[in-house]
């Protein structure tokens, strides 16, 4: 909400609230035999059904309209303006209302004043007068339930209303708040009934007791109602995204996916995900702000800093209403505008492997019952992570040289395929692909031995890596040969790329880490190295020709030719 509309907010309550009431009370005075106290026992059960409200979906309920009925009957419109005016300062402030939030309580003083004004107006219109009677003059029952209904009429029309104008939010306006309130209101209402005909009677101001304890019993039953099915809803919500973390076989879509629901369900403006290395420290590894994924910057923490190293060092969850209980333990990377904390550590094995950070903006942003909720799917990311590691460690290993660290020769072969289907459904203009083989390499392992050998290899490999890069796929393809698959690489550029690639393994010697010369230095030795190109379509239709096209051009362009050269295909 900008500036300019919560000033306009104030303006309007000034203008219209002080000045509706004086001219209320002048049109409309309070019975002249009027009792203060008892005016103040109905203010004091206002002021309790007040500090008790129910919140759906963010908008407060609070079951006061059987009172405020109860009120209009005896005491008549300006008695009841007043009490519900000031039973709506003690709702907000049972809210604990921010001072970026301040503008509610003028929008809601005036809200409640325009309520209680028309649907009086209408009563009296039709005829109606307080302080009769309800069993002598059934008139008045009728028209207490046509005030009953304006009141909630209208109280729901400018609801819908500050929604779509004021507040600018899209539908449905009629969700579980319309639908609690609603409910509420056709259970209490006819209490204020019961409450008024008991004050008139001989009862008096005994009534406001007896009929004050059991309402206040059933606005607690209705409050932990709707709160055991907010539970409720919380632990299905937990169960149906742990079942989607088990689905996910990457650990960062496991990471992404659990702070994205965590987002969805809670109130979150922050969420940080820590891991604990080597039981040593605590190292920010997932940030988002606002629902923008950040880059994790920040320094490492040690065990018991901050309210991260807090919770790792304790095993405990924590809970911060606001920034008073927090600020002297802040770890530096949340910002200083929050105020609502809420921290669970990542659990596995009985072992502390990382601690989740969730903050908001606004004070009280959190429940207990949403720590549990959290403490629950941290739980389930922790085993979520945990599978999706083994699981790409597995698929690393399947797919990798364990020499060398390079793709193997069944990742190629699929890479290969996938890059030709590209290649043939017009996705892909070009596709090189280089094969490499070393000259005379069985001389170096029966000279130096099968260790120096792969000493070798593993020096190639890392120097084909190194230049390669981005550009392309680096793979073992067998024994001492090397394939690199080039995408939208033009033959002449891969040539250009093979010569390179022969003097980086022809003019740079190779270190044999195990092997000492006689004045025991480590040994070096020089290598070539043959190579083939062949690039599709023009040299192959299919994958399995591009690599017999390319070996071709190996064994019969640079091999039979003298060896440590390149050769291209030719047909």
């Amino acid at each position: 909400m900008t500036s300019i509309v919560k000033k306009s907010i104030w303006f309007s309550w000034l203008l219209i609230v002080p000045v509706g009431l004086w001219l209320t009370y002048q049109v409309f005075p309070p019975p002249g035999d009027l009792s203060l106290w008892e005016v103040f026992t109905f203010l004091l059960l206002m002021s309790v059904v007040a500090a008790m409200p129910m919140v759906v979906n963010n908008t407060p309920i609070f079951l006061i309209q059987w009172v405020s009925l109860a009120v209009f009957l005896t005491y008549g419109i300006f008695v009841e303006m007043v009490l519900m005016q000031i039973s709506v300062l003690i709702l907000l402030m049972r809210l604990r209302v921010q001072k970026s939030d301040l503008h509610r309580f003028p929008l809601n003083s005036l809200m409640f004043f325009i309520v209680s004004l028309v649907s009086g107006l209408v009563f009296y219109a039709l005829g109606g007068t307080h302080g009769a009677h309800l069993a002598d003059d059934q008139y008045t029952y009728i028209l207490g339930t046509v005030y009953g209904i304006s009141n909630y009429g209208v109280n729901t029309l400018f609801l819908v209303l500050l929604q779509a104008v004021v507040l600018k939010l899209k539908g449905p306006y009629f969700g579980k708040d319309f639908i609690w309130e609603t409910v509420t209101t056709l259970i209490t209402f006819p209490v204020g009934f019961i409450l008024y005909e008991l004050y008139q009677s001989e009862m008096g101001i005994y009534s406001l007791l007896f009929v004050g304890i059991p309402f206040a019993s059933l606005s607690i039953i209705l409050s932990l109602y709707y709160s055991s099915g907010k539970v409720n809803q919380y632990l299905q919500s937990a169960a149906e995204i742990g079942h989607q973390l088990a689905e996910r076989l990457r650990s960062d879509d496991v990471l992404d996916l659990f702070v994205q629901k965590l987002i969805e369900m809670l109130p979150v403006d922050y969420a940080y995900i820590l891991d604990v290395e080597e039981e040593r420290e605590l190292k920010l590894i997932h940030k988002v702000e606002f629902g923008e994924v950040l880059e994790p910057v920040a320094e490492p923490l040690e065990r018991g800093q901050g309210i991260s190293g807090l919770v790792w060092a304790e095993k405990k969850p924590v809970l911060f209403h606001s920034k008073k209980q927090w600020k002297h333990i802040n770890s530096g990377y949340i910002p200083t505008v929050a105020e609502s904390i809420l921290s669970v550590p990542i659990v596995r094995n009985n072992q502390v492997i990382g601690v989740l950070v969730l903050a908001a903006n606004k004070k009280r942003a959190f429940e207990k019952s949403q720590l549990m909720i959290v403490d629950i799917l941290c739980s389930h990311f922790a085993v979520a992570v945990e599978n999706a590691r083994h699981h790409e460690k597995a698929k690393k290993n399947s797919e990798h040289c364990a020499l060398t660290g390079l793709y193997n020769y069944r990742y190629f072969e699929n890479m290969l395929s996938s890059e030709f289907g590209k290649l043939q459904k017009g996705k892909r203009g070009l596709l090189s692909l280089i094969l490499l083989d070393i000259d005379h390499f069985k001389s170096v392992n029966d000279t130096y031995g099968h260790q120096s050998g792969n000493e070798i290899l593993i020096e190639l490999a890392e120097r084909l890596r190194n230049r390669i890069g981005d550009i392309g796929t680096v793979a073992r393809y067998g024994g001492e040969e090397f394939v690199l698959l080039l995408p939208d690489m033009m033959k002449g550029d891969a040539l250009k790329l093979a010569e390179q690639i022969r003097l980086l393994i022809a003019n740079e010697p190779f270190t044999l880490l195990q092997s000492m010369d006689e004045e025991g230095k480590q040994i070096l030795i020089d290598i070539t190295a043959s190579i083939g190109v062949a690039t599709a379509p023009q040299d192959a239709e299919d994958s399995l020709a591009l690599i017999r096209h390319a070996d071709r051009a190996l064994y019969v362009g640079a091999k039979r030719s003298g060896r440590n050269r390149v050769a291209e295909y030719v047909k």
